[in-house]
Parts: structure tokens; sequence; C-alpha cells
């Protein structure tokens, strides 16, 4: 069918047209031809736009995972341009970031000059601020806080973690969020997720199958750094 139609086509744009002088054809040649550009070398990627609201970790979360931006960004409002292979973040009409797309789920990528150079210079929350505020509702919190932050390979990224414990204590007592947080901290389940499902499911109101002493401690790793970390 194709080359029968090719056939057709060449007939077609050679016929005179009825109206004026010339043909498809000899208008291409003399009006057409010479404004064509080559192809471009790379192929066209569809792009996915979106935005999105720096979190306090300096990243922005897109399709279920998490991407740096410069630090100096935190809670402000950047364009995200995504295409297979690759998540470009603008900010006001400038490029501020680039990763490889991920395709896993909860997954974070972080450039390290993201990050700010001195946390006590440069950094309104830190580590010492969380454990604090957790603090103020009991020590299994802020114990729970403080395996949170060591768990991660930066301890900043444990933040978004911390905040949304401490706004699940809008909703519910200080005992049940320290009987959730121990129940946490026993069964290793120290995320916010886990500490939201123990509260919606009442399970901190019952005794944990496992307890504490019976728990092998996590294996040794540079990224682990312990409690004594944020002393």
């Amino acid at each position: 069918m194709n080359r029968a139609i090719r056939g057709l086509l060449e007939r077609l744009n050679q016929r005179p047209f009825k109206k004026r002088d010339g043909s498809r054809a000899s208008l291409f040649a003399a009006i057409e031809r010479n404004a064509l550009r080559p192809l471009p070398a790379e192929r066209f990627d569809m792009s996915q736009w979106s935005r999105a609201r720096v979190n306090i970790d300096y990243h922005i979360a897109f399709d279920a995972n998490l991407y740096s931006v410069p630090y100096n960004l935190v809670q402000e409002l950047v364009e995200v341009r995504a295409t297979p292979t690759t998540v470009e973040i603008f900010h006001r009409g400038q490029r501020v970031a680039s990763h490889l797309r991920g395709r896993g789920r909860g997954q974070a990528f972080t450039h390290h000059e993201h990050r700010p150079k001195s946390h006590q210079a440069h950094l309104e929350w830190t580590p010492s601020r969380m454990v604090h505020w957790a603090e103020q509702i009991g020590p299994h919190t802020a114990r729970l806080f403080e395996r949170i932050l060591a768990d991660k390979p930066h301890p900043e990224m444990g933040y978004r973690s911390c905040l949304g414990i401490i706004r699940l204590a809008e909703h519910y007592s200080a005992s049940r969020m320290e009987a959730a947080a121990q129940r946490a901290v026993e069964t290793g389940a120290c995320r916010y997720q886990s500490v939201k499902s123990i509260l919606k499911n009442s399970l901190d109101q019952q005794p944990c199958t496992e307890p504490l002493s019976s728990l092998s401690p996590p294996p040794p790793h540079d990224n682990i750094r312990g409690a004594e970390y944020f002393e």
C-alpha cells in the first residue's frame, strides 16, 4: 500500500495547478527546499512538567522519589521537568539541579554540593532541634527520632519523617505517641508511615510480641552513627 501511495503522491505533486502557475513540486523547489534545516541529532524527548515545594531536607518529591536542590531553595516553589531518563529542576526559569531519573520507589538522589557547608552556620533545622521537640513528647519519641536521623545517609534526610510524627502528636495523646514510638523502636519500624499505622490500628495499646531484649543490634555501618552523634 505504501509503495502504491508513493507513486500516486509523485504524480499529485507534479500535477499543474488549475488556477495558478506551477505545481506543488515546483513551489517546494523554489520556496521551501532552501528553508529546510537538518533534523536534530538527538531524538525528541517527551517532557512531563510539574511543580513542587522544596522540603526542609532540601529535596523535592517527584514520582515517589526524592531529588535534591541547593539548600538555599528550602521552602521555595520550583518547576520539575521529567523525561524518561532525567529529572531537571528549575527555579524562576533557571535550572538548579539535574538528576538521573530513579526507577524505584522511596529512593533519595542527593548531590553533595547541594548540602549546606556548615550545619551550625546555615541550618535553622538541626538534628538536636528535632530531638528536643521529641523530648517534649517523651523519651521514647526522642529515641525514635535519634534512630530515624541516624539511619539516614545525612541526618536532614530524616526531617520529613520527624515532622510528620510531630504532626501526629496534634491528634494523639502524649501517652499514645510514647507507646507507638516505643513499639516502633522495638520492632525496628522507625519510619513515619509505620508510626502512623501503629496509631491508626491502635497497636500502641497492645503488648509488643517481640521484646526489645530479643532483638539483635543493627549491623555496624558507616551511615549509622548512633545516639552519641547527636549529643
